[in-house]
């Protein structure tokens, strides 16, 4: 295999994206250089994605960019379609921000690395073969090699996407999110990770909503809000001393500072289980494990990617059966009041269906007034515009968003939040949880949430359980 190139500079100038006649991204610049790595911040739908997309030349359809974004001297946008799919995997690498959707749920994941050092950099079967264990050993998912997409936790997932990417070897790595649902422990093994190609010459442009993360790549940090570069410089200086409004609001928009939740005495239980057990195969993840939640009440599931968190929820919803032990819920309760919001959005949407027709089927199948729903959009900070769109053309925190919202206008007694957030900046994670915190206090709702940030567990909810 030959060696690969190493780019020096890769320079955005006067990039605008347009839906049509609409400018949704306007007059972004950066670089990208060897050695100093480009961190966007920013809200779910501010634009950062898009800008990913242009510069691998993977907008969606009906999208266009303008501008200037040049790779030593080249300019991309100027390119052929055959020139742009040229790139992808040899030049320029994408992780995307939706691991569940850019895995092939046919493949085991071994097979999913190994082809692309056979295919791509074309090395023989047994040398593919032990390259693709050594990746994914490298992300932490030694002995999983032959799990499917749909046997691995949203986190495994992600893991997996990394070791795809890390071995496509491209000289320029566009990391979409890279760390959501993450621990915190396989997040700084992320990090490390994105380091060491920053390392190794590869130009690197990462798109987070984790400060931790931003501070820790170093390097230019820019901040976007409604499609606009607000703020951009040294990672120190905007992360410390921010100047624009909204920047100073996303970073001081941690968990630990939120103030503290009012709520009632929980009621009753809505849901609780005794002597729960489950495997997958030979590896147990709990033995004779006690649940229960109450209305009123919010309970958090903490623990490493992997450890069973997601399964508790799911065997409490019934979604899944435990090996042992017993779950009851509260009688005479219409199924549909026990909901579930997914760590992977698009799990809950149908692909092919604009976001309108799917919240107008809900409305319909349950005699909902359309104007409720438009209230609730409203207080989500989800525009109108949206509905006309199908999933895959909106961010995915506006997507999670329309999940709490489906949820919530089905008047759940429970409901389970698989890191319901995971997708949010800070202020929008901020806002989602005021809501989620108001539905409980003013519903008595009881809330299970699964997440990996142990200072959110320890801000919003009134007991916590650890699992791993």
């Amino acid at each position: 295999m030959n060696a690969p190139v190493r780019f020096q500079a890769l320079t955005v100038s006067d990039l605008a994206i347009s839906a049509g006649t609409t400018t949704i991204v306007r007059d972004v610049a950066f670089t990208l250089a060897q050695g100093r790595p480009v961190t966007l911040l920013g809200a779910s739908g501010s634009g950062k994605s898009l800008v990913a997309h242009a510069i691998m030349g993977s907008l969606p359809t009906g999208l266009s960019a303008q501008g200037v974004i040049k790779l030593d001297g080249e300019d991309l946008l100027a390119g052929t379609p055959a020139q742009t799919r040229a790139r992808w995997g040899r030049t320029i690498a994408i992780l995307p921000q939706e691991p569940w959707l850019a895995l092939d749920p046919t493949m085991r994941i071994a097979g999913q690395v190994d082809e692309v050092h056979h295919h791509l950099h074309g090395f023989g079967s047994a040398a593919s073969s032990d390259r693709a264990r050594a990746d994914l050993a490298d992300v932490g998912l030694a002995g999983r090699e032959q799990a499917y997409p749909h046997e691995l936790s949203g986190g495994m997932c992600q893991r997996a996407a990394i070791a795809v990417t890390h071995a496509a070897g491209a000289s320029v790595v566009i990391a979409d999110e890279p760390t959501k649902g993450l621990d915190a422990a396989l997040r700084d093994g992320v990090v490390e990770r994105l380091l060491q190609e920053v390392e190794q010459g590869r130009l690197l442009l990462t798109i987070t909503h984790d400060i931790e993360v931003a501070a820790a790549l170093g390097g230019m940090v820019g901040v976007m809000l409604d499609g606009a570069l607000v703020e951009f410089g040294p990672a120190e200086q905007v992360l410390e001393q921010p100047r624009h409004d909204y920047a100073r609001a996303l970073i001081a928009a941690s968990p630990t500072k939120w103030p503290a939740s009012l709520l009632p005495a929980a009621g009753e239980a809505v849901v609780s289980a005794c002597g729960l057990s489950k495997r997958f195969g030979e590896r147990p993840l709990f033995d004779e494990l006690s649940i229960s939640v109450r209305r009123g009440e919010i309970v958090a599931i903490v623990g490493p990617s992997g450890c069973g968190k997601t399964t508790v929820g799911n065997i409490l919803l019934g979604l899944v059966a435990p090996d042992r032990g017993e779950v009851e819920r509260t009688a005479g309760m219409a199924p549909t009041r026990f909901q579930k919001l997914y760590q992977d959005p698009p799990a809950a949407f149908v692909p092919h269906q604009t976001l309108r027709q799917s919240l107008g089927d809900l409305l319909k199948l349950h005699g909902l007034d359309w104007m409720r729903a438009e209230a609730s959009m409203e207080r989500f900070g989800l525009g109108r515009e949206l509905l006309d769109r199908r999933p895959s053309e909106v961010s995915g925190g506006e997507l999670q968003r329309f999940a709490i919202l489906r949820a919530l206008l089905l008047d759940p007694v429970f409901l389970f939040a698989d890191e319901a957030t995971s997708r949010l900046d800070p202020v929008s994670q901020k806002d989602v949880f005021a809501i989620l915190i108001e539905a409980v206090r003013e519903r008595s709702l009881g809330l299970l949430m699964v997440t990996h940030e142990t200072a959110l567990a320890e801000t919003v909810a009134h007991r916590i359980l650890k699992l791993g």
